[in-house]
């Protein structure tokens, strides 16, 4: 599986795919860009259907969904966008007759709903919804398919005032040089769970779980896509306001530089040393983020190079821009806040 953007690359993947699997069809979708995914499962007898939870996917569509973390509640979907996306589920059990459970994937873009695929199944999210909720999920829809009736459980959407978020774990560095890029294939091998009233500290928590412990000051290396430079300048200000110093690469570091921050530029491993990965091994960055290297063998290599080391080197590093937003969140929580612990039972 593989996204797309230009017409060379295509047909470079088409000749790929052949050469795997020559008599096999090759599926291709309209993909859209800098959506936000949701993951909805649901309960149905037939007649009646009980939406169990609504998850927003923290990283933007184009991350497989076992590879993508996801809170719950949403936290930044518009309300009539929730209560829309409840109608069609209901809607779409119903309508494909469903017994047990479903799992709807959307997507958001400008407030349009697209639906990504149905599932008349269980879901991966399943355990993560019933824990957040504190349901029986499995249960439940277990005895539905066995012919009960849904109202005889009385369910009802517990509304506990917490965030939960998901998160996904990599095997990543138990393989060398595989490269920790996410995209439409899925990586995971696990998940984690973070919970707080708070979702910043919810964050940080299932960051902490999945060995990915966020810093709290220290040097922040950043290196963009021409794409989200613009975007770069705004995570640099408040990086800064939360007391990080910067680096960048060229483009990056011009860049906020232009804008009156202060970053310091740092050669890509292509430009000779002293480079990023040098930096890096000194033991002298908090904090990575990086969202891709472009299209030239030399910039893939560099990126997949700072991704590598940024794992060996036990260096927390973001991938995408959605998912920088949300170390932002946690980060501040982290600094203002302290954390607490409780039991699954006394939430």
């Amino acid at each position: 599986m593989e996204i797309v953007h230009e017409k060379h690359q295509l047909k470079d993947f088409v000749q790929e795919a052949f050469k795997a699997a020559e008599n096999n069809p090759i599926l291709i979708d309209r993909f859209i860009n800098n959506a936000m995914e949701v993951d909805v499962d649901a309960i149905s007898d037939g007649k009646e259907v009980f939406v169990a939870g609504v998850m927003q996917h923290i990283e933007e569509a184009g991350i497989h969904s076992g590879d993508s973390a996801c809170c719950i509640p949403p936290v930044a979907i518009k309300k009539e966008l929730i209560d829309e996306i409840n109608n069609q589920t209901k809607k779409l059990a119903l309508a494909l007759k469903v017994k047990g459970f479903m799992n709807v994937q959307f997507a958001i873009k400008n407030d349009e709903i697209y639906i990504i695929e149905v599932n008349p199944r269980a879901s991966r999210t399943v355990p993560f919804v019933s824990k957040a909720k504190g349901i029986p999920l499995a249960k439940i829809a277990s005895r539905i398919m066995a012919g009960e009736k849904l109202k005889k459980f009385n369910l009802k959407d517990k509304n506990k005032n917490i965030f939960a978020v998901k998160e996904a774990v990599f095997p990543f560095n138990k393989f060398p040089n595989v490269d920790v890029l996410l995209g439409p294939e899925m990586k995971s091998t696990g998940e984690v769970m973070g919970i707080d009233k708070d979702f910043g500290l919810a964050y940080a928590k299932s960051q902490i779980a999945s060995q990915n412990s966020l810093p709290t000051k220290g040097l922040a290396f950043i290196s963009l896509k021409d794409r989200h430079k613009n975007e770069g300048v705004d995570l640099a200000k408040q990086l800064v306001k939360l007391g990080f110093k910067l680096c960048a690469t060229e483009g990056t570091a011009n860049r906020i530089n232009k804008n009156g921050i202060k970053c310091k530029k740092i050669n890509k491993v292509s430009g000779g040393s002293p480079h990023i990965i040098d930096v890096l091994n000194s033991k002298k960055i908090a904090l990575v983020i990086n969202t891709g290297g472009g299209k030239r063998k030399h910039r893939i290599q560099d990126a997949t190079s700072l991704r590598r080391s940024s794992l060996i080197n036990k260096v927390p590093y973001c991938t995408n821009m959605s998912t920088a937003y949300a170390f932002l969140e946690a980060i501040k929580s982290l600094k203002t806040k302290k954390i607490n612990v409780k039991p699954l039972q006394e939430l």
